[in-house]
């Protein structure tokens, strides 16, 4: 069986199993409060956690070595980020191995990524371990589009929490952007930029005093 069959069948294999986590009033409440995804079985996260460490832990029994699990992985995280289920995109993001995804194949999901959820669920799985993801990161919220500003902020808290501490130019371009950022009527975006903020004062005292300057110049009081 090909490389391109055999994800197929996972893929297939994966759809199905759908049915036996699927919960109809989160479903049915999601679809309420506007969920774009032509289809949305209502499963927890922690169940499609669960679900990705048995799919992990079964590709890599069927693999000759951890090099060629991470290659199925990433095939396979690949076709389900395709589809148009949620349960798919978000288990995508969790089966997606660290250290593998080019640059140019986040950008892809990035731009082809219209769901708030499925953004912060790629940023905390896959973005933020990439080892250009600081770069990467700067690049999305100068953006125009907001959900990839607002996956862009998520990446950077993350970092900062990490203890990533940015160059005084990146510093100026983050509260250039941020406080543009909070000035939007998304709610979202602002809470993603505050919150980035917030990560990036917890950094040291000199970088508290950057925010809180920066911050109260433009009127907001919230660092």
């Amino acid at each position: 069986m090909n490389e391109h069959t055999c994800t197929e069948h996972l893929v297939k294999d994966i759809k199905q199993r759908f049915r036996l986590i699927m919960d109809g009033h989160t479903a049915a409440s999601m679809r309420q409060k506007g969920s774009q995804y032509a289809l949305n079985w209502g499963a927890s996260q922690l169940m499609l956690a669960q679900m990705a460490a048995e799919v992990r832990r079964e590709v890599t029994a069927d693999s000759a070595d951890q090099a060629e699990a991470d290659k199925r992985l990433y095939h396979l995280a690949v076709a389900l980020m395709k589809e148009d289920i949620r349960e798919c995109k978000l288990l995508a993001t969790m089966l997606m191995p660290e250290g593998v995804m080019l640059p140019e194949v986040a950008c892809l999901w990035v731009e082809q990524t219209r769901q708030v959820e499925v953004a912060e669920a790629a940023a905390m799985h896959v973005y933020q371990h990439l080892p250009q993801a600081g770069d990467l990161a700067y690049r999305w919220i100068a953006s125009a589009d907001e959900l990839t500003q607002l996956t862009g902020y998520h990446v950077l808290s993350r970092l900062f929490m990490r203890g990533m501490v940015p160059a005084e130019r990146a510093i100026n371009e983050l509260t250039d952007q941020a406080l543009a950022a909070l000035a939007s009527p998304t709610l979202p975006l602002r809470h993603a930029a505050m919150n980035t903020l917030q990560r990036f004062a917890d950094l040291g005292l000199v970088y508290r005093r950057m925010a809180r300057g920066a911050t109260r110049k433009a009127g907001y009081d919230f660092i």
